[in-house]
């Protein structure tokens, strides 16, 4: 199987910047948030069985799952989130490793957000961590996504510490001053692993 490094980071902290860069240096980018899209469009398995468990108001009328619904039910409620999780990840967990079984790239990035929480990378033979503090990762994310700072806070709260994240990494991707410094960490961190790719 590719060498694969797994990339995470809190929200806001520019993980997409830093895997679309990655993406253009030539690794084979495998998105976990895109195959959880995929996953819940019309017709797909995972949409009955999230119905079956949530009811019908999680479906669109298309068949699409209401993402925004289900993200509305999940945050509120724990146990919802942990239900809609045992659905979901087997079936990403079954697509990424079929990915990198058949990855043409020199190594794989497989991007994944909730890592330090789900802890399900044991695919992956480094983890890279995206870094900034935590009041540029507030100030990006109202302004991407026009949230007020308190429910910035609120996701935040839901989601791993820097620290948590800093304390698995073996690498670390400070994201927190330019687009060049961002650039320049990512061409060093992608040399580096196609040395550790062509030596596994």
């Amino acid at each position: 199987m590719v060498f694969a490094v797994a990339l995470t980071g809190g929200i806001g902290s520019g993980k997409t910047t830093a895997s679309d860069l990655f993406g253009e240096f030539g690794a084979d980018v495998i998105d976990t948030d895109e195959i959880a899209r995929a996953l819940t469009t019309i017709g797909q398995p995972a949409v009955t069985q999230i119905a079956n468990h949530f009811g019908a108001d999680v479906v669109n009328s298309d068949g699409s799952l209401n993402r925004a619904r289900m993200r509305e039910i999940a945050f509120l409620d724990e146990h919802a989130r942990l239900a809609l999780e045992h659905i979901l990840h087997p079936l990403i967990r079954a697509e990424v490793t079929h990915r990198l079984s058949v990855s043409p790239g020199p190594y794989a990035l497989v991007v994944i957000p909730l890592l330090t929480e789900s802890r399900g990378h044991d695919y992956a033979s480094r983890i890279a961590v995206v870094d900034c503090n935590e009041e540029l990762q507030i100030s990006r994310v109202t302004k991407r996504s026009k949230l007020s700072r308190n429910q910035v806070l609120a996701i935040m709260a839901t989601q791993a510490t820097r620290e948590d994240r800093l304390a698995i990494a073996d690498d670390v991707i400070d994201n927190g001053s330019s687009t060049q410094a961002l650039h320049s960490q990512v061409d060093a961190l992608h040399r580096k692993y196609l040395n550790l790719a062509s030596e596994d």
